[in-house]
């Protein structure tokens, strides 16, 4: 499978059987628009030089692959290699993409900006790139994740940006997308809606890994200068799945050599509450895209659980559908006790505190490095940082 063959999406936004344009006719002008922009920009050179000049001295990409030695000796196995996103600005690689609309959003001549946060840091890198570009900025954020991740609450209106609780539902990142598309299609002409994952109608999916595309790029090249070789095997944490598929993309026509492996949330198990849509959903709509979701017998969509509130949705990309039906790239699961223990070892190793969503990759990289000979090198991509989880973090593993 090389890149060249892999074209997805197609003209109608479909990735294989997933994926399209699945939404009420007031808005379909507003995504045949968001479409068509897109895809000027994308053969606009001055677009993208303005894109990557931001991204070099406002995020501060590139940014590090580094080699976690002490955690790679401590396993005894596979050479661990950190993909650094959570040094990214405002902390995790949310700011890849939100900075790529709020340009297309002014290219547009949007002045109103609404964007959904599950974990908040979606919501702060729309808030930052509004700030920057003096846009209005409207978050919709489940009650519930307001009240587990507070700090990015606090950042986000001191960005300026107005934060709306959403108390519909499971109080959750799922119910906080469905009031940003409700919002949408009540003003339509005056509003760009930031999606912040590869989820939603098309052109979000292709857009969103468009943007975040940068990480994969850059860890290709850096492994190639640091090592002479490409990796055995990446892997990152899937949610909606906008971190994975930005690492996975720039190695697509490297799937026979390299393999990439996503990490759901299992939460408290997966016969019991979880996030593992891959895993255990079926095929359904949700958001306006055609994509695996957790549902019932009845097919209404089920509640989802993780610890991590960036990974507690009940659907997944539909380009991550296509890629596992296609058999480039593997799903498997951690529950939340075994990502916060991955944290805690990462910290005490390395001294790096990462995101809960982060910590689900990092579990899944310390067994399969242990299986693996010394020389075999595995990637992770570190998504973000755990600033914003402290307070679920101490009262997990009884700090206070």
């Amino acid at each position: 499978m090389t890149q060249s063959v892999y074209t997805a999406p197609d003209d109608t936004g479909h990735f294989g059987k997933y994926g399209g344009k699945f939404i009420p006719e007031t808005l379909i002008k507003n995504a045949s628009d968001l479409e068509d922009e897109y895809k000027k920009a994308k053969e606009d050179q001055a677009f993208w030089n303005e894109y990557e000049k931001l991204l070099r001295h406002y995020v501060g990409r590139p940014t590090p692959l580094y080699h976690a030695e002490h955690l790679s000796r401590h396993i005894g196995g596979a050479q661990i290699y950190l993909k650094r996103e959570d040094l990214c600005h405002t902390g995790a690689h949310k700011i890849n993409n939100a900075l790529g609309q709020a340009l297309l959003a002014r290219r547009m001549g949007k002045k109103r900006i609404i964007a959904e946060t599950g974990a908040g840091q979606h919501g702060v890198a729309t808030a930052t790139v509004c700030a920057l570009f003096d846009l209005d900025c409207i978050v919709y954020m489940g009650a519930e994740d307001i009240r587990r991740q507070a700090p990015n609450v606090a950042r986000m209106k001191l960005l300026g940006a107005e934060v709306r609780p959403v108390e519909n539902g499971t109080k959750t990142l799922k119910d906080a997308t469905s009031e940003a598309i409700r919002d949408w299609i009540n003003n339509p002409e005056e509003t760009f809606y930031i999606i912040g994952s590869v989820v939603g109608m098309h052109p979000y999916p292709m857009m969103v890994r468009d943007f975040q595309a940068v990480i994969g790029r850059e860890t290709r090249q850096q492994i190639l200068e640091q090592t002479g070789r490409l990796p055995d095997v990446i892997t990152a944490c899937v949610g909606g799945g906008s971190n994975a598929i930005g690492m996975f993309y720039a190695f697509l026509d490297s799937a026979g050599d390299i393999e990439m492996v996503g990490v759901e949330a299992a939460g408290e198990g997966l016969e019991a509450l979880h996030a593992a849509s891959l895993t255990k959903g079926k095929k359904g709509v949700l958001h306006g895209a055609m994509m695996k979701i957790l549902q019932d017998d009845f097919g209404q969509v089920s509640e989802a659980h993780s610890i991590s509130a960036g990974l507690d949705y009940p659907g997944v990309g539909p380009e991550h559908c296509h890629l596992q039906e296609l058999g480039i790239v593997h799903y498997t699961s951690a529950t939340d006790t075994q990502a916060l223990e991955a944290l805690r070892l990462l910290a005490e190793k390395e001294g790096i505190i990462c995101a809960l969503e982060s910590a689900h990759a990092v579990h899944y990289a310390t067994v399969r490095a242990a299986e693996m000979p010394k020389e075999s090198m595995l990637i992770v991509n570190l998504s973000g940082r755990g600033d914003k989880d402290m307070e679920t973090i101490m009262n997990r593993l009884e700090l206070k």
